[in-house]
């Protein structure tokens, strides 16, 4: 049995900077694909509001 506790109390640190590390990637990367949605919404309006623009001055 000390030598399972050893081996676990061992293997924890790397678990929970593991952890941490999948944590932070995935937070990374929700941020990134919401920046990516923000700009594309963005994108669209600019587009629709040259095009209405377009299509007043005429």
């Amino acid at each position: 049995m000390d030598t399972f506790l050893a081996i676990m109390s061992g293997l924890a640190p790397s678990v929970g900077v593991g952890l941490l590390f999948w944590l932070a990637m995935r937070k990374i990367l929700h941020a990134d694909r919401n920046e990516r949605m923000a700009l594309e919404r963005m994108d669209a309006e600019e587009a629709a509001a040259a095009a209405a623009a377009e299509t007043e001055s005429r």
